[in-house]
């Protein structure tokens, strides 16, 4: 199954419109799990998302605390060379197995780096890292300076493809660029999390660097099925029990902004989930969606968006629902004619 592709920034790959996240794969047991998860059940959701097309996976080191990197090695190892998907994972967290409930401290220390690319090449079993990026920023006073220096190291070593940030602001953007080009920024961005329109999506379309964007579906929230008894039923070391979105009464906002997408998702013939992540790809600087999955069940519930196109009357009707619920903050509209961005 083809399934539309874009160019990740200037030089980068062309990459399926949406690819396989893997965060939820890491299962239960620390700072910020999903809950319990079956191994079986993550290696099949990820050969069934590239069996439809998916053409890259997105993990981190510190999903699981290593075990996402080693479910998609896993899952890699068991496909044909010609048929593997593109690998992008995170580095720059660091955590402390016997505190795994602790949150990682964001460190960005050139060594830190390369041991956690060395890391990460070891846990998914490939000789070399499509894309990595930096998790978040640096919390310990590194200048973003070395640490992207130390990136780029890798890239010429061949352990790296290509380069990026995620969660990084313009400022920390400008500073990266001036050393060497940022291939690729991961932001969250969905119709609840607005705020990259902003700016962050000008200035990665004015300097050539793709954008692939996490949690469009705002961590489950604009999903078909999910509801208040849900949250109530999380275990307790799912992460989502300690997010304001899925607390009153920002979750009766989302849940009735989830709502009024159902119209749109009707007359197309696909799921709300398709509708929640077409939107965020109906931005021209995003190049893909990262969109999770726990089985294969769940990849169907969101392959539509891979081929549907939201027109003008879809984006003004869903603009105006953004505005109705008050769900969210940010720009509702990706078109600069309707006066929105």
């Amino acid at each position: 199954m083809g399934l539309r592709r874009r160019r990740l920034g200037s030089d980068g790959p062309e990459i399926s419109e949406v690819g396989f996240g893997a965060w939820a794969l890491g299962g239960g047991g620390w700072s910020f799990s999903w809950g319990g998860q079956d191994d079986a059940a993550s290696v099949a959701a990820i050969r069934h998302a590239v069996e439809l097309g998916v053409s890259w996976v997105d993990t981190a080191a510190a999903y699981g605390l290593g075990h996402s990197e080693e479910v998609v090695g896993r899952a890699l190892a068991g496909m044909p060379a010609a048929d593997r998907p593109l690998v992008f994972s995170k580095c720059g967290l660091s955590w402390d197995v016997e505190r795994p409930m602790v949150p990682a401290s964001r460190v960005l220390t050139p060594e830190a780096i390369r041991r956690g690319c060395e890391d990460s090449l070891s846990r998914l079993g490939v000789e070399v890292i499509d894309l990595l990026q930096f998790h978040w920023p640096d919390e310990t006073g590194v200048p973003v300076e070395e640490s992207w220096a130390a990136m780029l190291d890798l890239r010429r070593q061949g352990k790296v493809r290509w380069c990026g940030v995620s969660n990084f602001d313009v400022p920390l953007l400008k500073r990266c660029e001036a050393v060497g080009h940022v291939d690729a920024l991961q932001p969250p961005f969905s119709l609840v999390n607005r705020r990259a329109a902003q700016e962050l999506l000008p200035w990665c379309a004015a300097h050539g660097t793709g954008v692939i964007v996490y949690s469009p579906m705002q961590s489950g929230l604009l999903t078909d099925t999910f509801t208040a008894e849900r949250v109530r039923s999380l275990p307790p070391d799912d992460w989502r029990t300690r997010s304001a979105d899925f607390t009153a009464p920002y979750l009766e906002r989302n849940l009735a902004l989830r709502d009024a997408l159902r119209p749109v998702a009707a007359r197309h013939g696909v799921t709300v989930s398709a509708v929640a992540v077409a939107w965020t790809l109906s931005f021209p600087a995003v190049t893909g969606a990262i969109v999770g999955a726990r089985s294969p069940a769940q990849v169907d519930g969101w392959i539509g968006a891979a081929s549907l196109t939201l027109d003008s009357a879809d984006l003004d009707e869903i603009a105006s629902a953004v505005e109705r619920t008050g769900a969210g903050a940010g720009p509702v509209h990706p078109l600069p004619e309707a006066g929105r961005v």
